[in-house]
Order: structure tokens, then C-alpha cells, then sequence
């Protein structure tokens, strides 16, 4: 969940900051993605993994929860309007994983899910005195999603950099 938004303006307005959506693999930043997104889905039809869905505003997001984005390019080359550009970026997205709260090991309870599903070796849980606890390597760590729908209790959630 996300941490509320503690600034004068959001307390007085009542409102909390609103998080950018996971977006697919190299959209473009959320101003241009939207101006040019048509919600036609032809991304999230072409998705192998199913891991794209249409959001309730009609754009396509990123669902981790339904698995790991292998990151193969489909998404891009089915869009038209170019708002998921692979030209543009040379890495997908700037996303990392981050393990919160309701995390097994930060409770003493024996949990690996996560590092034994990362493809890229991200996670690690240093030896300690007590339960070891997972470290998310931000080098190493692609925001693919692999370790987020394996997580027993959903304590595993992907944010973008600068939001995290």
C-alpha cells in the first residue's frame, strides 16, 4: 500500500498523490503515453505472458500479479500510435521491486519466493543473526515482476524509481 501523502496542500484538499500506472515496457512518460494512446488494446492482445490489461480508464497497464513481463517487444510492435516506442529508451521502464511491511522474513517467518523466481538474481537475503531479510539489488533488478505473484502475502510490489 502505498505511504499517503503528508504535504500541507494534500491535507488541506484532502487528497493523496496519485502513483503512475505500471505501464507496458518502453511507453513513453505518462503525459506523451496518454496523448498518444488510442486504447485500441492491440498491445495487450499481442502480450504472450497476458500480463498487460486494460485499465479502468482504458489505457494499458502492467499487471504483476499476473506474472513476469519477459520484455519481448510484442507490446511495441502492435502499437501503432507509438506510444510504447522501443526507439526511445534503451531500457524498458525504470521500475524496481520493493518489499514491504508484510514481507515473511521481516515477521521471522523462513521465506525465499521471491529470490528463488528472480530470472536476473536481484534478490538476496544476507546471512544474519536472525532471519535474513531480502535486499533488492536496484543494478540488477529489471521491475520484469517475476517476484510479485509468487509472494505468499503480496508484501512484493513494483514502483517506479522515482517514486520509490
Amino acid at each position: 500500500m502505498a505511504a499517503p501523502n503528508r504535504s500541507r496542500r494534500a491535507l488541506l484538499l484532502g487528497r493523496q498523490a496519485a502513483r503512475t500506472p505500471l505501464r507496458p515496457p518502453w511507453a513513453l512518460d505518462e503525459s506523451a503515453f496518454l496523448d498518444a494512446c488510442t486504447g485500441c488494446g492491440a498491445c495487450i492482445e499481442r502480450c504472450p505472458e497476458q500480463v498487460l490489461v486494460r485499465s479502468a480508464a482504458g489505457y494499458a497497464v502492467f499487471d504483476p500479479h499476473l506474472g513476469e513481463c519477459t520484455f519481448c517487444g510484442d507490446c511495441a510492435d502492435a502499437c501503432t500510435p507509438r506510444a510504447i516506442d522501443r526507439t526511445a529508451s534503451e531500457v524498458p521502464w525504470r521500475t524496481l521491486a520493493s518489499a514491504g511491511d508484510a514481507c515473511l522474513p521481516r515477521h521471522g517467518v523462513v521465506c525465499s519466493s521471491c529470490r528463488d523466481a528472480c530470472p536476473e538474481r536481484a534478490i538476496a537475503f544476507p546471512l544474519s543473526t536472525r532471519v535474513p531479510t531480502p535486499v533488492i539489488d536496484p543494478a540488477r533488478c529489471n521491475g520484469c515482476g517475476a517476484c510479485v505473484s509468487v509472494c505468499p502475502v503480496d508484501a512484493v510490489a513494483l514502483m517506479h524509481l522515482e517514486q520509490a
